[in-house]
């Protein structure tokens, strides 16, 4: 993917390394706007069409403040029962239509494929917001933007990362669109944990076999890891054949302060795609590791905002066109601090 304007971006496997990093170099430009230090009004005008059939508010919210800090305007459908869709209308039909009120859309629908489906019947770009089980190409793109962020704070750089990847990689989406992002960097570990039930997918395994990199699948977390991030991930429950199915592996893998403290080096990064589940016959991610400086959960949210940004800048066109349209900020705000 050499050029965004005027496409859509579906999958990870759109992207080569220079592509990525040309989508990290327009984040960290949108920095200054998203911590409020300036603002710009580049896509004053434009409409966002937010098309959430499935529950969300972390990647919902997101898109919409990336388009609003961008100066445009956001239009959102949330649920299917609220859409045109429960009626019987296609998604090609529903495309259709939503694409003559937009000038770009995000969307998020819980069947794998569907949001390939629809891009087929719009008129304007379209951008994957999670398709099921499938993929979730921004959650990508921002994960790697954090391991990247995080990495160079310790004086290192993505080529040779060792990554442990916990929990449920089988339904989890984020995992699989991750792991195919890190394919095109070199001599990465990846460390694989998660009961057998759960195991990452063959075709995500294949991938990482084939690119050459060296991988270790378990079901139990031993001995004292020298990983550089702990990617933690909840079961996903609305993905299982029921709920009694999914509360077998609720809590199976959980992570605390002592777990993190004998099993990991004091700089490991902990991430989580988020939301982390912190019931309590679950808590994969234990509130005691809120004050522990390794935690990126929170600053991987606000690095969601920025590459959310770029690509928007990007897939319109305006990327170089964001200081021409700089404004003061007028307000009192305390996001740079």
């Amino acid at each position: 993917m050499s050029d965004f304007t005027g496409n859509h971006i579906l999958s990870v496997n759109q992207f080569e390394r220079e592509a990525i990093e040309k989508v990290f170099s327009v984040a960290n430009s949108m920095k200054p706007y998203a911590r409020r230090q300036k603002r710009t009004t580049v896509l004053d005008g434009a409409i966002l069409g937010n098309l959430f059939f499935e529950p969300s508010t972390r990647t919902r919210v997101s898109f919409g403040t990336a388009f609003n800090l961008l100066g445009g305007e956001v239009r959102e459908t949330t649920g299917m029962s609220s859409s045109a869709l429960a009626k019987g209308e296609s998604l090609y039909d529903t495309a259709r239509v939503l694409s003559g009120y937009s000038d770009i859309i995000a969307m998020r629908h819980p069947a794998a494929g569907s949001v390939a489906e629809f891009a087929e019947g719009s008129r304007v770009p379209v951008i994957n917001g999670g398709d099921g089980a499938n993929e979730h190409p921004t959650q990508a793109l921002l994960d790697l933007f954090t391991i990247k962020s995080e990495l160079e704070y310790n004086g290192q750089g993505i080529d040779g990362l060792h990554i442990a990847m916990i929990g449920d990689l089988r339904y989890g989406r984020t995992v699989h669109s991750l792991s195919r992002l890190l394919c095109l960097f070199k001599n990465i570990r990846f460390t694989l944990i998660s009961p057998k039930e759960l195991a990452m997918p063959q075709p995500i395994i294949d991938a990482i076999e084939n690119a050459g990199h060296q991988l270790t699948i378990t079901e139990t977390l031993e001995g004292n890891m020298d990983a550089d991030i702990c990617y933690q991930t909840r079961i996903q429950e609305e993905r299982f054949p029921s709920q009694e199915e999914a509360n077998k592996y609720r809590g199976k893998f959980r992570l605390n302060q002592s777990i993190y403290t004998k099993h990991f080096q004091s700089k490991t990064v902990i991430m989580h795609p988020l939301p982390r589940d912190s019931r309590m016959e679950a808590n994969e991610l234990d509130n005691d590791l809120n004050l522990n400086p390794n935690l990126a959960i929170f600053r991987q949210t606000d690095n969601g905002v920025l590459v959310r940004m770029a690509l928007f800048a990007l897939t319109l066109g305006v990327e170089n066109l964001l200081t021409k349209y700089e404004r003061d900020v007028v307000w009192f705000s305390n996001k740079s601090k």
